[in-house]
């Protein structure tokens, strides 16, 4: 087999293993589409395109700009996003699988169920049943809820990765519209930075009068990272006692955002963000870097991990973190390693004795990761009985790619049979 062939099948696999595995943007997969503008829209507004994006194997349910604005009218912008992301589920539906699940009906778990406020009643899931004459209905989880939401057309898929499919009208989840949305000025700060074991920074905010400064910018919106009491504690943390009133405000600002930036956000940020307590380019900045569901957040001098949410409701956002963020601008850089000595001549040079580095320390142990609430057991019944699958739409969409590869004649087995095996895979 020639090395010109075997490079080709290497490419295509690669160029398959995209298509498969590719990272996706739900705002612009929509923007080709003027019927879900204002869901599009919706979606940018609250922030559930950054979540979604952050994700793989995931479905969206959409519907049309009357639908939407029927929805969102007379209706806060958080309980909007906890409507809309009961429309996200966190697994891959195309046409094709609809008529394909077991027993031909299923609870699939939503995006509003790791939010952590859906309850018990299976608010958080939605319930997807093959009905009889070729249609599928989808409905709340909820016990008795109707499936008064049905499949309409596939609009865009990126095949395993993410499925965008139409529903005639919104998922009605009991409570979730009709549930009180306080106002972020309005909501106690405090009262939640102590229930969530954050009393020191609490009354940190409270004493310097910063408090006041998050409640004013709250309402445009604030995301707060709060160090829990267990990083005062830590032995590295230097004696804030020492520091300036002044300083000591500029170190809680750093701790929050001028904006509502929730985890799905967090996880696509790629350039340094602003804090309350930036004052010019390059300033003040955190920088965020992300493994799997783990967020960490950058000083330039140290990092923290984002443990727990403690509230996500627009346009407020409040996190705790594991350790107190250090602002260079306060504490300095990192001391630079010390220059080797020069060589030291004498007439009668003794042997030099060898030095030992410094054993490393160990590194602790990350804490998990926070979990989100797992799955309930389908409970719901099918009705009717399977029937022949929804048409396909013809916008289903992969995007290619494929770089510059040199393969070594001893992997030429393998790469073909990796090649045959993805193809395989992906066309199955």
């Amino acid at each position: 087999m020639g090395a010109m062939h075997i490079f080709s099948r290497f490419l295509l696999a690669l160029s398959l293993f995209a298509i498969c595995a590719g990272a996706h943007n739900i705002t612009e997969m929509l923007s080709g589409f003027p019927d879900y503008s204002l869901f599009n829209s919706y979606l940018s507004q609250t922030k559930l395109a950054d979540e979604i994006n952050s994700r793989q194997t995931i479905t969206v349910l959409v519907f049309n700009n009357a639908a939407m604005s029927a929805l969102a009218a007379n209706h806060p912008l958080a309980a909007v996003k906890n409507a809309l992301s009961i429309h996200v589920l966190l697994d891959y539906y195309d046409a094709s699988k609809l008529h394909q699940i077991s027993n031909g009906s299923t609870l699939s778990t939503t995006l509003y169920q790791t939010t952590g406020t859906a309850g018990g009643n299976n608010a958080g899931f939605v319930n997807i049943t093959d009905l009889k004459g070729g249609k599928v209905g989808f409905g709340s989880g909820a016990p008795g809820s109707n499936l008064d939401s049905i499949y309409t057309k596939e609009v865009k898929a990126i095949p395993y990765n993410i499925s965008v499919i139409e529903i005639s009208q919104p998922i009605n989840a009991p409570g979730v519209l009709t549930a009180p949305a306080p106002s972020a000025s309005g909501m106690n700060i405090t009262a939640l930075l102590e229930e969530a074991g954050c009393k020191t920074f609490a009354s940190l905010i409270v004493s310097t009068g910063v408090l006041k400064m998050y409640q004013t910018a709250a309402d445009k919106g604030l995301t707060l990272f709060a160090p829990n009491d267990e990083a005062f504690k830590a032995a590295k943390l230097p004696d804030l006692s020492k520091l300036s009133n002044a300083d000591v405000v500029t170190l809680l600002l750093y701790h929050a955002l001028p904006d509502y930036s929730p985890i799905g956000t967090l996880k696509q940020t790629k350039d340094p963000i602003s804090t309350l307590a930036t004052s010019g380019a390059g300033k003040y900045d955190l920088t965020v870097a992300t493994a799997g569901d783990e967020v960490t957040l950058k000083t330039g001098l140290d990092s923290s991990r984002i443990a727990s949410i403690v509230v996500d409701s627009t346009p407020l956002c409040i996190f705790t973190v594991d350790s107190v963020l250090l602002p260079i601008e306060l504490f300095g850089k990192a001391p630079s390693p010390a220059p080797a000595p020069e060589p030291v001549t004498s007439p009668s040079p003794s042997p030099a004795t060898p030095v030992s580095a410094p054993t490393p320390a160990p590194v602790s142990a990350k804490a998990p990761s926070p979990v989100f609430s797992p799955p309930a057991p389908p409970t719901a019944s099918p009705v009717g009985s399977p029937a022949a699958a929804p048409g396909q739409s013809e916008n289903t969409t992969s995007d290619k790619s494929a770089g510059d590869v040199t393969t070594p004649a001893s992997l030429t087995a393998l790469l073909t049979v990796s090649a045959a095996v993805i193809i395989s895979t992906c066309l199955s």
